[in-house]
C-alpha cells in the first residue's frame, strides 16, 4: 500500500533565530562499560584495585600464571603515592618455576602497545617477561623482556608488537623458569607489581582511534561530561599524575571509576575533536567551593591556586570551560543528593553565586524536569543566576501501559510518537520560563535523550535501543528540537559509546543492561568498533549546515497510538511524515529532514516555495528492511546512511519515501 503526501516549505519565512550546533551534542559518561568501550586501554584492574574472585589473592581480572606448587599471592598496600593495590607474588627456589600473573583479553593486530610497568624485586629476579597469547593455540603473539634493575619501586615502560588480531589473548607479566637461584627461602624471590597497562600505540588523547574517528564524524557540537556518577564525583581525584590519583568507587553504576579519564583527558579529547564542552558539577556531595575550585582549575590563569595546579600538571594555559551545569537528575530517588525542588534551587543558588565568582563569563545550566513542579521553584528561586533549565527525555513504550506481549507494530508507533511528548514538554517549560520576566531570559537544554524501551528487565532477544525504528524516533525528535530551537539550544545524544542501553556507537558485541546481556565475547569479535542506525542519523542531522528553521505546511496520512493507559498527550491523528526544514547561512542551500514514522510506502510531493532549485538535489536515506533492523559486529553497515542524486522535477510528481524511514532532501538555489 502507497499513500500520498504534500509537503510546502515557505523558503522566503526564515527564522530569525539561528540554530545552535550544540543541539546536536553527545554526552559522555562513566557508566558500566563506557570508559572500558572507549578508552585504548585493553587490561582492566590495571592498578590491582578490586578484591579477589578466586582463592588465591590476586586482584579481579587477573590470574596466576605460574607452574610453581609454592608460589605465594597477596595483595598489599602500593607504591608510595600510588593507588589501588600491589600485588606481591613469592617463588620459592625449590620450584624451580616461571611465576606471574595473567589476563584474558582482546588486541588488535598487528598493533603496537605501549606497556608500562611498576614494579620491585628481590635483587636476585633479574628480568620480566611481558608476552601476549592465543590462548586458545599457546601461540605468542608479542613478547618483550623487561631488565629489573632496582630492589625499590621504578616505573618501566617497553613496546610490545602483537602480529596479529586476537580475541581470546592472555598477557601475561611473570618471572621466567631461568632466573638465578637462590637457598635462602626467607626473603628472596619476591615480585612486587604496583601497576601493568596496555595503552595502543595509535590511541588519540587515550581513546581508541576508532572510536576518534567515527565520534569526527558526529560534528557534535558539543560534548558533556555528566551522568548519575558525577554526583559523588570529585574532580581533584582525576587531575595530576595518573597513577597517584586515587581509586575511586563508582557509587552509582558500581565498579571503579575510570581515574584514566579525568578532566585533562576530557579537554584533550574535547579539542581533539574540536568541540566545546560541558561539565556538570557535582552538586550532590561536592560543595559550591568545590565547584568553583574545579571552574579556577580549568579557566583561572597559571598565577591562581588552581591554575598554577593546572600549570604543574603539564596545561601552562587555561581551558576556557564557558559552559557548566549544576546538578544532573537530582529529582531522581538514584541520584547521590537528591532533594525536593525547593531545597536544589536553595542549593543552585549557592552554587551560582560561587561558580559566577570563579569566572562571571561561564554559561549556567541548572537540572530541570518535565515535570512543571519541579521547574517552577527552580526557576522563582534560582531563574536570574542561570542561563539554561535542562530537561532529560527519554522515550519508550512504558508510559503506554505497553510490555512485550502488546503487538510489535503497536510498540513501534508507540516509540515513532517521541516528538509528541517532547513538544508537550517543551511548550510546558517554555510557559514556566516566560511566565516571569525575572528568568524570561533562560533557554531549554535537552542534555540527555534517547528512546528507552521499558520494561528493560525482560529485555530478550535484538536490543531494541538500536534498531531502525529507535532511529526514526531520535530522528522526529530531533525534528522537533530543530523546530523549537529558538528555545532548545543544546542536545546531548545519550550516550557516545556503550554503556547506557544506547550508546550511538558500539564497541564490540556486549550490549550494556543492568539486568540482562551477553558476555562480551561471545561472537569473537569484541572489538569492532561501528555505528548503530541512530549514529547515522546524528551524523546526517549534524552535517546539514542548518542556519535558519523555515515553516513548513504538511498533508499527509496520521496513525494512532493504542495506548493503554492515559498520557499527557493525544494520540490520535499523529501524522506519519515528521518534517522539519532549515536553509543555511548564504540561503543558497535548503535542507528538508523527512522522517516516515508509518507502516507504509508514502508518494511525496515536495514544494519549495520561493526558492529556485537546481536541477538537481541531493536524497539522503536511512532505511531498511524492518522497523527491527540493527547493525551488528556480523552486519555493521546493515542500516547506512545512503545518498542519491534526484530530479528536482520529479518531486512535482512524488517522490517515494519507504516505511519506517529517515530523509534528507538538500536542494541548491536561491531564493
Amino acid at each position: 500500500m502507497t499513500n500520498k503526501a504534500n509537503i510546502t516549505v515557505d523558503c522566503a519565512g526564515a527564522s530569525r533565530h539561528a540554530v545552535n550546533p550544540f543541539l546536536f551534542g553527545h554526552f559522555v559518561e562513566d557508566i558500566r562499560d563506557h570508559m572500558e568501550a572507549m578508552l585504548a586501554f585493553p587490561l582492566k584492574d590495571m592498578d590491582f584495585e578490586s578484591e579477589s574472585e578466586t582463592k588465591r589473592e590476586i586482584s579481579g581480572s587477573w590470574q596466576a600464571y605460574t607452574n610453581g606448587r609454592n608460589t605465594k599471592y597477596a595483595l598489599e598496600a602500593p607504591a608510595p603515592k600510588h593507588s589501588g593495590r600491589a600485588q606481591r607474588i613469592r617463588l620459592l627456589s625449590d620450584d624451580e618455576a616461571y611465576a606471574g600473573i595473567a589476563q584474558k583479553t582482546a588486541l588488535q593486530g598487528p598493533a603496537d602497545y605501549k606497556i608500562k610497568v611498576v614494579a620491585r624485586a628481590s635483587i636476585e629476579l633479574k628480568r620480566l617477561v611481558v608476552e601476549a597469547v592465543d590462548r586458545h593455540t599457546e601461540e605468542t603473539l608479542g613478547s618483550v623482556v623487561i631488565e629489573l634493575v632496582s630492589h625499590n619501586w621504578r616505573e618501566y615502560e617497553a613496546d610490545l608488537a602483537v602480529s596479529r588480531a586476537c580475541a581470546n589473548a592472555e598477557l601475561r607479566i611473570y618471572i621466567p623458569e631461568d632466573h638465578p637461584r637462590w637457598t635462602d627461602h626467607v626473603s628472596t624471590g619476591m615480585l612486587w607489581l604496583d601497576h601493568v597497562s596496555l595503552l595502543a600505540a595509535d590511541n588519540i588523547a587515550l581513546v581508541k582511534r576508532e572510536v576518534v574517528d567515527l565520534t569526527r564524524e558526529l560534528n557534535a557540537g558539543m560534548m558533556r561530561l555528566a551522568g548519575n556518577y558525577i554526583s559523588a564525583y570529585h574532580w581533584e581525584h582525576g587531575v595530576g599524575p595518573v597513577l597517584e590519583r586515587p581509586v575511586m568507587y563508582n557509587e552509582a553504576w558500581g565498579g571503579w571509576t575510570s581515574k584514566y579519564f579525568g578532566t585533562d583527558e576530557f579537554i584533550a579529547f574535547c579539542r581533539e575533536l574540536q568541540v566545546e564542552p560541558l561539565i556538570c558539577v557535582n552538586d550532590g556531595s561536592g560543595t559550591p567551593e568545590e565547584a568553583a575550585a574545579w571552574i579556577e582549575y580549568c579557566n583561572g590563569a597559571a598565577d591562581t591556586p588552581m591554575g598554577a595546579l593546572r600549570a604543574a600538571n603539564g596545561y601552562p594555559e587555561p581551558y576556557g570551560v564557558k559552559y557548566w551545569e549544576i546538578g544532573n537528575e537530582v529529582w531522581g530517588g538514584w541520584q547521590v543528593g537528591t532533594c525536593s525542588a525547593e531545597e536544589f534551587a536553595a542549593r543552585t543558588v549557592s552554587f551560582a553565586q560561587a561558580m559566577k565568582a570563579a569566572d562571571p563569563s561561564i554559561v549556567l545550566l541548572a537540572c530541570g524536569h518535565y515535570d512543571q513542579a519541579w521547574n517552577k521553584p527552580v526557576l522563582e528561586q534560582a531563574g536570574e543566576l542561570i542561563d539554561y533549565l535542562t530537561l532529560h527525555i527519554y522515550h519508550g513504550y512504558g508510559p503506554f501501559g505497553m510490555n512485550r506481549s502488546t503487538p510489535s507494530d503497536d510498540r513501534y508507533k508507540a516509540i515513532a510518537a517521541y516528538p509528541e511528548f517532547t513538544r508537550h514538554y517543551l511548550r510546558e517549560t517554555t510557559d514556566s520560563i516566560k511566565a516571569n520576566p525575572k528568568h524570561a531570559h533562560v533557554k531549554i537544554a535537552i542534555t540527555e535523550y534517547n528512546t528507552m524501551y521499558y520494561p528493560n528487565t525482560v529485555r530478550k532477544g535484538l536490543p531494541n535501543e538500536h534498531t531502525l525504528g529507535a532511529a526514526v524516533a531520535n530522528a522526529s525528535n530531533l525534528n522537533e528540537m530543530l523546530r523549537s530551537s529558538d528555545m532548545v539550544h543544546i542536545g546531548s545524544f545519550s550516550d557516545l559509546v556503550n554503556g547506557w542501553l544506547g550508546g550511538c556507537i558500539r564497541v564490540g558485541d556486549y550490549y550494556a543492561d543492568q539486568y540482562c546481556g551477553k558476555e562480551s565475547g561471545w561472537s569473537n569479535r569484541p572489538l569492532d568498533v561501528y555505528g548503530t542506525p541512530t549514529y547515522e542519523v546524528m551524523k546526517l542531522y549534524a552535517n546539514r549546515d542548518l542556519k535558519h528553521m523555515l515553516p513548513v505546511q504538511a498533508n499527509c496520512a496520521t496513525f494512532a497510538v493504542p495506548a493503554l493507559k492515559e498520557t499527557p498527550v493525544e494520540l490520535n491523528g499523529l501524522p506519519e511524515l515528521d518534517i522539519a526544514a532549515g536553509v543555511n547561512g548564504a540561503g543558497d542551500t535548503v535542507t528538508v529532514f523527512i522522517v516516515n514514522r508509518g507502516l507504509n510506502e508514502v508518494n511525496t510531493v515536495l514544494d519549495l516555495a520561493d526558492f529556485e532549485a537546481a536541477g538537481e538535489m541531493v536524497l539522503y536515506e536511512i532505511t531498511g528492511e524492518g522497523y527491527d533492523e540493527i547493525n551488528s559486529v556480523f552486519e555493521p553497515e546493515n542500516i547506512m546512511s545512503k545518498s542519491r542524486t534526484v530530479q528536482t522535477a520529479e518531486w512535482k510528481q512524488g517522490v517515494p519515501l519507504r516505511p519506517s524511514s529517515i530523509y534528507a532532501a538538500v536542494f541548491q538555489g536561491k531564493v
